[in-house]
């Protein structure tokens, strides 16, 4: 399910602490904290980019606003979690090339850009697989992160 963010220009933001997503490739696609509130509020959602850094996309498990360059994205008739959404992300972000200065990842094509998953033998996507693959990609990196000397929790006296 794609819906679209909502405009909230710079001169109507009120200061506070919710966070607001705009077209970024960077800080989680957060541009400013505000306490405004509008229909774009949402969580637990996929934010894609349909303009500037386009088909960028993050995970946004907390309550934000959304600027009207950035579509949310939710899994159809199923509660997501944070490893299916970056699943599904890394498969948006594989379709970028496709997206230039001339040819706008827009709503329309947004839409109907195929994305590839998994399936299961009924042939559904497999949310069950998706959610272990990622979870097993994030617990490798972590071992990677703790095994290095660069880690705080390496005792190791020959760094």
């Amino acid at each position: 399910m794609i819906t679209p963010g909502k405009r909230l220009r710079k001169e109507d933001m009120t200061e506070g602490y919710k966070p607001f997503i705009g077209a970024s490739d960077s800080n989680n696609g957060v541009t400013a904290f505000v306490s405004n509130s509008n229909a774009s509020e949402d969580s637990n959602v996929l934010g894609v980019n349909y303009d500037g850094s386009i088909a960028e996309s993050f995970y946004h498990p907390y309550t934000c606003l959304f600027s009207d360059s950035v579509k949310r994205f939710k899994i159809k008739g199923r509660e997501g979690n944070k490893y299916i959404y970056e699943f599904v992300k890394t498969m948006i972000r594989q379709q970028k090339v496709k997206y230039t200065y001339g040819y706008k990842f827009n709503e329309q094509r947004m839409k109907r850009q195929m994305i590839m998953l998994p399936i299961n033998d009924e042939g559904n996507p497999d949310w069950e697989f998706m959610t272990h693959y990622m979870q097993a990609i994030e617990e490798r990196l972590y071992l990677r992160y703790l095994e290095s000397k660069a880690s705080p929790f390496n005792t190791d006296s020959e760094q």
